[in-house]
């Protein structure tokens, strides 16, 4: 059994029009929102063995506001592996599913952190069980910083052809 987790990069500021999309910050809402869902995911499941993020500053920052909640107030005792890819910014869904797809069997958990529209349509594609309610509010949308957890049966090569939510999680919860 594999777990991926899809973390979508937390609420961004606008603010500056004269930044390029791929360099912007979070805003304030976004950096609220990160350590609370970090905190979330670390109440569903171990920590990932590797995270693959977008290195678009809005997903950086994402990632570490969730880990750092992760590990402080989640009760994960390590951080995982990171690797920072551009080819993850806006890549598209059939883009992202072949990174997840080449992701070595070793590795039984994968946290991946980026963008819509790549996050909803691969998170829809994935979940073909579950919850009826995740389900319902999955296909109805995918917020900033909302985190998808699928189980997924076989090899990573595999994954598109499904498996379980788990838990979907958005900052609109609160909780469980």
């Amino acid at each position: 059994m594999k777990t991926l987790i899809l973390l979508r990069h937390a609420k961004s500021d606008r603010s500056d029009a004269g930044l390029e999309d791929h360099d912007r910050p979070l805003a304030p809402r976004g950096r609220r929102a990160a350590p609370e869902m970090g905190a979330r995911i670390a109440a569903h499941v171990p920590p990932p063995h590797l995270v693959l993020c977008s290195t678009a500053l809005r997903a950086r920052q994402t990632l570490a506001l969730a880990l750092a909640a992760a590990v402080e107030r989640g009760g994960w005792p390590v951080l995982p592996s990171i690797e920072h890819e551009r080819g993850l910014y806006l890549c598209g869904a059939e883009a992202l599913l072949k990174w997840i797809g080449e992701t070595g069997d070793v590795v039984t958990s994968l946290m991946v952190v980026g963008h819509n529209p790549d996050f909803e349509q691969v998170a829809r594609r994935l979940a073909v069980e579950g919850e009826a309610d995740d389900l319902a509010r999955l296909r109805a949308k995918y917020p900033t910083a909302g985190v998808a957890i699928l189980h997924l049966d076989g090899p990573w090569a595999r994954a598109g052809r499904g498996g379980r939510l788990g838990a979907f999680l958005t900052p609109a919860d609160g909780g469980d």
